[in-house]
């Protein structure tokens, strides 16, 4: 037991002294290792820290933005030569590339000095709308051999600036309302299914709420009352209760309530018809929008002025902040005097159109003729007419219309024919099949221009053509059809579309001219708005904008809008809250403002993500 202790014993410390030497090796070799690497990371640190050869590349302007068709900027840089490292065979290359597609602009020609290679390179590109999801890219390769990945690379830019591009021609999106295009030949030479609006102010005595029978209150509702008269169907009724910044007006927004609460109670005894539904009642207090509204028309100060008083308020200040701003700027006293009062009212804007059609015998025999193939009828061109408008079935006025091309020889029946398959491909998604219905409008256009050369046939011959991207040929449609017609309906309707291919164009001051109209349809105010946005001229701009949210607030372009006009002017919070109410009101905006480049800067902060992560 002794000897196999004791040779145990020396075993063990055998094998001590074999684990501390392996120990000791093992320890050295990582050492060594780490030693090594860390001078191997060391010495990459200073040959090549990311982008010390593209750290001074620069893009001129520095946003890529979209002018008329194209892109143009220039490339600008120093690649810097040192005495230890300095760059072998350098070579730099320019790409754009979106997800989906690729494009290379070649090489850029490198200049050398004594310090450092130079180079500098205009570009201008036919814009693709693939590039509004791209970036704008530098690469740079050195070296012998010839390899596919850069030594470095640089995003110059991201994506592109094109507002003008989100102009609004009549096209329809998902989940967005489906606006009206194409124009009816009617029976009065009207389109009378145009929308008609009309706004009413009744007048409130300072401080009051009650509504008082003088004389401009009368005149007021003997108008609205012509109005419903002339256009009996109502859509909508809105009601805003407005209280002026005047101290006998009080101090909290329960007197606008009260006005428009009267203003509502006077209308529903001279409208029986109208639903609770279709009458919205709210009101504004604290708010100078339709102070702004009223300074647009007022002559009682120069325009530099003017513009004074718009840039406080829309300085995004406190509403106490800019009533104080306001009383400093000089002769603003009359302004408070000559307007104030008129912002004493009760605004009531009512949407209604009128209504047509036969009557029970009329509708029988209207019913037997489209049930048989006779070519005879009893009924009269008008008769036809008036059912086609009075119907509210695409279906049912496409078969009337199809049936009066075989009794009559006119231009109408082609013409409605052809709106009627223009909206009906708003209501496809599927390209192929709104193609299809293009084709047959174009079509019955033509032998409808073929019978009677007229205005209509050539506005709606422009509609399609701005909706296949042929914008100069509609234009030309468009022009013709103006000079054929003095109805003022007509003009304002084609002028609106010729002001939207205006901005699409880049003749944003003739489009500002083509807008001078009061419309019913937010989309209209909102190109407006773009057109003056994209001269620069954020003062009309905002209230164009501002217009197209009180039109439609579902809309959400005008809110848009707003926000593009704040972030230019450094305004990051509201522009934020702009967006959000955009992405509220319309879905399809969430990711136009999560690319949009006029948003980088807000995209810099937590709270745009925070704000806006709901889309």
């Amino acid at each position: 037991m002794a000897c196999g202790g004791f040779i145990w014993s020396k075993l063990e410390k055998m094998d001590l002294n074999l684990i501390n030497q392996f120990n000791f090796r093992l320890f050295r070799s990582l050492f060594l290792f780490f030693l090594l690497m860390n001078q191997v990371a060391f010495a990459g640190s200073i040959i090549m820290p990311e982008n010390k050869f593209l750290k001074d590349a620069r893009l001129i302007p520095q946003k890529l933005k979209l002018e008329g068709d194209s892109l143009r900027f220039t490339i600008k840089g120093t690649i810097p030569i040192e005495s230890v490292f300095s760059p072998k065979n350098p070579k730099v290359l320019v790409l754009f590339q979106s997800p989906t597609f690729k494009l290379e602009l070649g090489e850029i020609e490198l200049k050398r000095t004594v310090s450092n290679y130079g180079y500098e390179k205009k570009f201008s590109l036919k814009f693709e709308p693939w590039m509004l999801e791209g970036s704008l890219e530098l690469l740079f390769f050195q070296g012998k051999k010839v390899v596919q990945v850069p030594f470095e690379n640089a995003v110059l830019a991201k994506g592109v600036i094109a507002p003008q591009l989100m102009v609004k021609l009549g096209e329809v999106y998902p989940d967005e309302p489906i606006p009206v295009v194409g124009l009816y030949i009617t029976t009065g030479s009207l389109d009378k299914e145009i929308i008609q609006k009309e706004e009413f102010l009744l007048g409130f005595d300072l401080g009051s709420s009650s509504f008082k029978a003088n004389q401009a209150n009368s005149e007021t509702l003997n108008g609205l009352d012509q109005f419903l008269e002339r256009n009996p169907d109502v859509q909508q009724i809105r009601i805003t209760g407005i209280q002026s910044p005047e101290s006998g007006e009080g101090k909290n927004s329960s007197l606008g309530m009260s006005r428009a609460e009267s203003a509502r109670k006077v209308l529903l005894s001279r409208i029986s018809s109208v639903s609770e539904s279709d009458l919205k009642v709210n009101s504004r207090w604290n708010d100078w929008f339709d102070l702004r509204l009223l300074l647009r028309d007022y002559k009682g100060i120069s325009t530099n002025r003017k513009d004074e008083l718009y840039a406080i308020l829309m300085n995004q200040e406190t509403y106490l902040e800019q009533s104080e701003r306001l009383k400093k700027v000089p002769g603003f006293s009359q302004v408070a005097q000559d307007l104030y009062p008129l912002l004493r009212v009760a605004k009531i804007e009512i949407t209604a159109k009128p209504t047509m059609g036969l009557n029970m015998e009329q509708s029988i025999r209207l019913k037997e003729a489209l049930a048989n193939r006779s070519m005879v009828t009893d009924l009269s061109f008008a008769d036809w007419v008036l059912a086609a408008e009075a119907s509210q079935s695409l279906d049912e006025k496409a078969a009337i219309y199809s049936k009066m091309t075989e009794l009559f020889r006119s231009a109408l029946p082609y013409n409605n024919m052809a709106v009627v398959r223009i909206r009906q491909a708003q209501r496809t998604l599927d390209r192929e099949s709104r193609e299809v219905l293009w084709d047959e409008a174009l079509r019955l256009l033509e032998q409808a221009y073929r019978i009677e050369p007229n205005p209509h046939t050539l506005h709606n011959q422009g509609q399609i053509l701005a909706f296949r991207g042929a914008y100069w040929d509609a234009y030309q449609k468009l022009s013709t059809a103006s000079t054929l017609t003095q109805n003022p309906d007509f003009i304002q309707h084609n002028e609106a579309l010729r002001g939207a291919l205006d901005v699409l164009r880049g003749d944003y001051r003739l489009a500002t001219l083509r807008f001078d109209y009061k419309f019913t349809d937010p989309k209209d105010y909102f190109n407006k708005g773009l057109a003056y946005y994209l001269l620069g001229d954020y003062v009309n701009s905002n209230i164009a904008f501002e217009e197209s949210v009180v039109n439609g607030r579902d809309f959400g372009y005008g809110y848009y809008g707003l926000a593009m006009i704040a972030a230019a002017s450094g305004q990051k919070e509201v522009a934020v809250i702009q967006l959000k109410k955009a992405i509220q009101s319309n879905r399809q905006l969430a990711d136009k403002a999560f690319l949009d480049p006029i948003f980088d800067e807000l995209r810099e902060s937590q709270e745009f993500f925070s704000e806006l992560s709901t889309k």
